[in-house]
């Protein structure tokens, strides 16, 4: 069912035909089953294994090789060699294109993993009634139509409709399908929105979510891949993987290369084709099989077999590098896709900020005699940890805070009146909170109050282990006081009460939302001196004032503290004890920035590297952020430069073009909304790099040129992702942005180095072939020369430093060649050195060695007639090895010196 949060309960109940007293009978159950059938997420077919391996080799370089090798095998057996020589040089090949597959099928296959892992979000058992009886079934039967009850813990086990409500209230926490930083809560009402998004659907319980607060009942409206749980699986199905900008790149070459090598190998051919019938040869067939083999040697020549190793090790070095900074890289090429990124689409909660709730303000009035009436306070410290400091107005901190008598009101209160839990996770060597995040927020701000009535108190609480400190202060207020009874936060009062006792004197602590609250207080408690006198219209008005300044320039969530002294040996409360209430202090709480986000977003910014920020929080919240971490520091007014979601959908194509290429902030998004995005900026051309936590985040994560997960995050987000970082951290990818950067450059000119060295192969064995030599290279030794000659100093080359201006300069075009036309042409030159000089080496031993036969250069050009002609020297002298072994000695050392001259593309060598 489509909208069903757009109708009212008893809509939703006749739709599906269901009693809400009694749920679905077993028929109706049997037959919903068959038309909406089981609540599983489908198995996906997986890729068969030997597909996956017959895909490695769908490469044209590749099949070239693969060519050479069943070729130089059938020659071989032709000529009738056996045993060992027969083997080697198509053995030699094949064991290097088994190396490369084996590489290929691991990265695909932890690709499919991410689909895997997105059942382990749906939840085991429900309690369902059927036929007028509640029972324990498991999750799977569920069917459209059956009525679920739901409380504290449970895993929302299909999308629903809100029924009944159990309890005051009932709150979600949906931050893996929404990303929102806070539980939220559940209403019956429908809900008007037209283009509703996920965080509009007020009265829906989403699959895989989990209930944090209250019990209520809801009916059954999706179940398996008719869920929002489904429809990211749908999106991750539909998500191809895209090649990245090297891989492009490399792809092109090899086309480009085989047509050279194709044109050689011809013109080889066709060259000598009058040298068919030479006496030597043993007649025409013979003599074509000889240049045919001359003709794979070239091709073979002119492949560079150590490419893809060399690749493999330079990203793999970067992979480890990258480690050490935090960022695990779980896709090699993904490496060096981080060097062209040109936008980075950042996640705002936990990425950019802690996902830590903390109080930053705190607001007392001072006294009702004095001008300003108010006091303000900031808190340092953005995390759970208990380490910060309270600072007044003037920016002074202060030595003792539970001096100040509105300070430590407010820490009993945060205390007592809150039901979550601070610890200390020793593993992970972090604070954990249980419970909701502004609970947990409050009970930090009592440990950073401290205790009163100590001199040495701050000092004195370092000295306690992590895990004793914690809590210290909180427990010695639940120690102080005995809870006697609690009132529940409701939706209608926006407030919860506690009531306490210590040594025979009863009171009742309230915190709630600041203008429930006000409306509730007659008095306030004055900081001076702890005196508690009538709030008058002028206080109100000040404090009012304050409330407005925290929620609206500082975009701080507030909540109100206050206190009422009851009645000696009163045991319970109700509503209407909440009033009469003494004014306590407003505090204002955030998920604050990291400390080196503002760096990074200015690394970036120098990088020519756009950031957008994308949220599902609300925009104002969002766009204080930003003004934060510096993301719209060139700006005054934000439109055009900030969207929600549904502004964006609702802009005409131009707009949308337009908005795209100046957005800065994204907000109110749901997993489509993330998944459209990436491909609107990659239709722009541009390299994305989405960031991501929540199993919503998986599709857009897939889609986008490199995903990055978050350690912290869900394995469904980290499986589809390319990348991990292991702190959470934005600054950690602007630092894998630069060694993105400096693999690519290092990638490049090894690249280069070795194309140039083949190119040299290629001119030595194509001249020997024109001019009418003996085969001056043999196919093994020139795929010894390209594996181990060339591959260990390409290697070399992949450990260069990077330049010192690499994060000044524009991200490179995703188009740009890794071998261009100049540069081409400026190889073919290198190349034709390197080769003359190897034929030199060749020609040098025949004519002038002293240890070679010392014969004139036309007997060398003439050797294949020798057979025919009176000679001073036996034939067999063309067949000796030693001139092969002087070509090759000169083809190593040349290209040592053309390794050097590949350390920089443009710099001299000095």
């Amino acid at each position: 069912m489509e909208d069903a949060y757009a109708k009212s309960v008893a809509e939703v109940l006749q739709a599906f035909g269901v009693d809400p007293t009694k749920g679905l009978s077993d028929s109706q159950v049997e037959q919903n089953a068959r038309l909406y059938g089981k609540n599983v997420l489908p198995q996906e077919e997986s890729t068969a294994f030997w597909k996956l391996v017959l895909k490695q080799f769908d490469d044209l370089l590749v099949k070239i090789l693969i060519a050479a090798a069943v070729i130089s095998f059938l020659l071989a057996r032709m000529n009738g060699e056996t045993g060992l020589s027969a083997f080697l040089e198509p053995s030699v090949i094949f064991m290097i294109l088994a190396a490369n597959a084996a590489v290929g099928v691991i990265t695909e296959t932890n690709a499919e993993k991410a689909l895997e892992e997105l059942r382990a979000y749906q939840a085991d058992i429900a309690t369902v009634l059927r036929n007028g009886c509640f029972s324990i079934l498991p999750a799977t039967e569920l069917v459209p139509g059956d009525i679920v009850e739901v409380a504290v813990g449970c895993k929302v086990p299909a999308d629903m409709r809100m029924v009944e409500m159990l309890s005051h209230q009932l709150r979600v926490d949906q931050a893996i399908l929404t990303g929102e930083s806070c539980s939220v809560a559940k209403e019956l009402e429908s809900t008007p929105a037209r283009n509703a998004v996920y965080q509009d659907k007020t009265n829906i319980l989403f699959s895989g979510t989990v209930v944090v607060a209250g019990r209520a009942r809801a009916i059954v409206i999706g179940v398996g891949s008719n869920t929002a749980m489904g429809s990211i699986r749908d999106a991750m199905l539909r998500t191809e993987d895209e090649a990245t900008p090297l891989k492009k790149k490399l792809d092109e070459f090899g086309t480009f290369l085989a047509k050279v090598i194709a044109g050689i190998c011809i013109l080889v051919w066709v060259v000598n084709i009058g040298h068919f019938r030479d006496p030597s040869h043993g007649g025409f067939v013979r003599g074509a099989i000889h240049y045919f083999k001359v003709a794979v040697a070239l091709a073979v020549a002119a492949i560079p077999e150590g490419l893809p190793a060399v690749v493999t090790t330079c990203l793999a070095l970067g992979t480890k590098r990258m480690a050490r900074l935090n960022a695990i890289v779980r896709s090699l090429p993904s490496v060096e896709t981080l060097g062209c990124t040109t936008v980075i689409c950042s996640d705002k909660t936990g990425t950019l900020t802690t996902n830590m709730m903390s109080v930053s303000k705190v607001c007392v009035v001072r006294s009702v005699h004095q001008r300003p009436m108010t006091d303000e306070y900031s808190i340092s410290g953005t995390t759970f940890a208990p380490d910060g400091f309270i600072y007044d107005a003037g920016g002074l901190q202060l030595e003792f805070p539970p001096q100040s008598p509105c300070l430590l009101h407010l820490a009993m209160c945060s205390a007592l009146c809150n039901e979550s839990t601070l610890q200390y996770n020793p593993d992970k060597k972090s604070y954990e909170k249980i419970g909701e995040s502004t609970e947990v927020a409050l009970r930090v701000l009592v440990e950073k109050v401290g205790l009163p009535g100590f001199d040495s108190m701050p000092s004195a609480l370092n000295m306690l282990t992590k895990h004793e400190r914690a809590s210290y202060c909180n427990r010695y207020w639940e120690n102080q006081f005995r809870k006697i009874s609690v009132l529940e936060f409701s939706r209608d009062r926006k407030m919860m009460s506690v009531l306490c006792s210590r040594k025979h004197q009863e009171i009742m602590f309230s915190k709630g939302a600041p203008e429930s609250i006000m409306a509730r207080c007659t008095h306030i408690l004055c900081n001076d001196d702890g005196s508690s006198v009538p709030l008058t219209m002028d206080i109100r008005y000040e404090l009012e004032a304050r409330f407005q300044s925290f929620a609206g320039k500082d975009t701080l969530r507030c909540l109100a503290l206050a206190l009422k002294r009851m009645p000696a040996g009163q045991q319970s409360i109700s509503y209407g004890d909440e009033s009469n209430l003494t004014f306590i202090g407003l505090v204002g709480m955030l998920d604050p920035p990291r400390e080196e986000v503002w760096d990074a977003i200015h690394s970036c910014m120098s990088a020519g590297i756009r950031v957008i920020v994308v949220t599902g929080d609300n925009k104002s919240t969002a766009e204080s952020l930003c003004r934060q971490i510096g993301a719209f520091e060139h700006l005054n007014d934000f439109a055009g430069y900030s969207y929600t979601a549904s502004e964006f959908e609702g802009l005409p194509p131009l707009e949308r073009t337009n908005a795209l290429q100046r957005m800065v902030l994204f907000s109110r998004v749901e997993p489509s909304h993330k998944k459209m995005l990436v491909e609107a900026l990659q239709t722009h051309n541009e390299v994305v790099a989405m960031t991501g936590d929540g199993v919503n985040d998986a599709p857009a994560l897939k889609k986008a040129d490199i995903g990055i997960a978050m350690g912290s995050g869900t394995a469904v987000a980290k499986s589809a992702s390319d990348m991990v970082l292991a702190d959470d951290n934005f600054a950690t990818i602007v630092a894998a942005v630069a060694e993105g950067r400096a693999i690519y450059n290092n990638t490049k000119q090894f690249i280069r180095y070795m194309i140039s060295s083949n190119i040299g192969e290629v001119v030595c064995i194509f001249v020997a072939a024109v001019l009418g030599m003996p085969d001056t290279l043999i196919p093994v030794q020139l795929l010894w020369v390209n594996l181990v000659t060339d591959g260990l100093p390409a290697t070399a080359i992949g450990f260069n430093k990077p330049d010192g201006n690499i994060m000044t300069v524009k991200p490179r075009k995703v188009n740009e060649a890794v071998v261009s036309g100049w540069l081409f042409f400026r190889y073919l030159v290198i190349g034709a050195y390197v080769g003359l000089a190897t034929i030199a080496g060749f020609v040098w031993w025949f004519v002038y060695s002293e240890n070679g036969p010392r014969l004139p250069y036309s007997e060398l050009v003439n050797f294949d007639s020798c057979s025919t002609r009176q000679t001073s020297y036996p034939c067999s002298i063309f067949e000796d090895r030693h001139p092969s072994t002087v070509s090759m000695t000169v083809l190593v050392v040349v290209e040592m010196f053309n390794a050097l001259n590949n350390l920089s593309e443009n710099q001299s060598l000095l």
